[in-house]
């Protein structure tokens, strides 16, 4: 039972006995109790003009018994107070967070804070996403398990550019998954437009660069940024600039080498092995080295990981592939649109899901690996 209420039940039985001071306990007690209330009021939901009476009606039963208690009590310090508690209140209440999903983007307030977006980003882990071109792909990794898809476009002449809004709204409208869009580095309005289609998540991708010099600033958007890197530097400077999601970039190119991958992803943890035995003094200097802000520097320390989800990207094609991603210590892992191009592309995402999930299991492995020799053949490494 709340305390306040039998605060208020012991108070009725001491007011059935007449003494003064029992009565005046009781309505001091009737007073708490509507204070109690009215300052729950933003955790109940209540609205402001019910927090508002509860106040007046804590003054009203409040006054006489203080009176009493203490003779020449200042009301007027009584009123001021009270007022300056409802004020300070209704500004809690309305620095509040509600998260209102909308189209998959938060609706209210225009700009989310960090922490909601990495905590949305978090539903990701332990999962795999999967490019795809076109619905009939994301159907397949959606019914094979994938956490979400990104949807891209094949590049032409070696540019990727935004793909068309009305391919992003119709997979959204078909698949229950989230949907991640690319835009390019730099390219702010590209990456309103995205938000403007409703997708989960915007990649910045650096298979494209609009701007050389500058990255979005992605503390300015509801939605949620995923960002590449190779090395630990970068990851936490896009992690300064507002990214919630990083990828361990690999090999670019689609060659199915997953060499890269491995090298940058044991970079990366490697070097947050070294910083987690350093003192103060050494991350403040690691942190101008690797040209990373030192707060950032000194969370990954703490935490001794990358503060958001990193995923691992390039090269992965078997499910043994994902599994050494996982074993490494990346949160998940991202697979490339060549994979649809197998034999049975369900059966090769299924398996890549089942790695991911069972990446400490040899004998799961074993099973998911079996009978994809054939299905592989067209993803072999392309020698240059």
């Amino acid at each position: 039972m709340d305390r306040s209420v039998r605060h208020l039940m012991r108070g009725v039985k001491l007011s059935d006995k007449g003494t003064p001071y029992e009565e005046k306990l009781f309505w001091c007690t009737i007073s708490l109790s509507t204070m109690t209330l009215a300052i729950r009021g933003p955790t109940l939901r209540h609205p402001a003009p019910s927090r508002r009476f509860s106040f007046y009606i804590s003054f009203f039963f409040f006054s006489p018994a203080l009176s009493n208690l203490r003779p020449g009590f200042s009301f007027a310090f009584l009123i001021s107070s009270l007022s300056q508690i409802h004020k300070r209140l209704a500004a809690m209440a309305e620095e509040g967070v509600v998260t209102v999903y909308g189209s998959g983007a938060i609706a209210d307030p225009a700009k989310t804070s960090f922490s909601i977006k990495a905590g949305m980003a978090q539903m990701l882990r332990g999962g795999a996403i999967f490019e795809v071109m076109n619905l009939d792909q994301a159907k397949i990794a959606e019914e094979a398990g994938a956490c979400a898809v990104i949807v891209s476009e094949s590049i032409s002449k070696g540019i990727s550019r935004l793909i068309d809004p009305a391919v992003i709204k119709e997979i959204k409208r078909r698949v229950s998954i989230p949907v991640i869009a690319r835009a390019r580095v730099g390219h702010f309005v590209e990456a309103q437009i995205l938000e403007a289609v409703g997708v989960d998540y915007i990649d910045e991708s650096e298979l494209s660069v609009a701007d050389e010099d500058n990255f979005i600033n992605k503390h300015n958007f509801r939605t949620p940024f995923v960002c590449g890197c190779r090395d630990l530097g970068e990851a936490l400077r896009r992690v300064r600039e507002g990214a919630v999601m990083i990828r361990i970039q690999g090999d670019l190119s689609g060659s199915g080498n997953v060499a890269e991958t491995v090298r940058n992803v044991r970079k990366v943890m490697g070097d947050i092995r070294v910083l987690t035995n350093m003192d103060d003094d050494e991350v403040f200097a690691f942190s101008k080295k690797i040209g990373a802000a030192y707060d950032v520097v000194a969370q990954t320390k703490e935490m001794a990981r990358l503060p958001v989800l990193h995923f691992a990207a390039g090269g992965i094609v078997t499910p043994a592939d994902a599994a050494l991603m996982m074993q490494l210590g990346c949160d998940g892992v991202l697979v490339g649109s060549k994979i649809f191009g197998s034999a049975d592309p369900y059966k090769r995402v299924r398996a890549i899901v089942q790695a991911v999930r069972h990446y400490n299991d040899a004998q799961v492995l074993a099973e998911s690996c079996s009978e994809l020799d054939v299905a592989v053949a067209d993803l072999r490494i392309v020698e240059e």
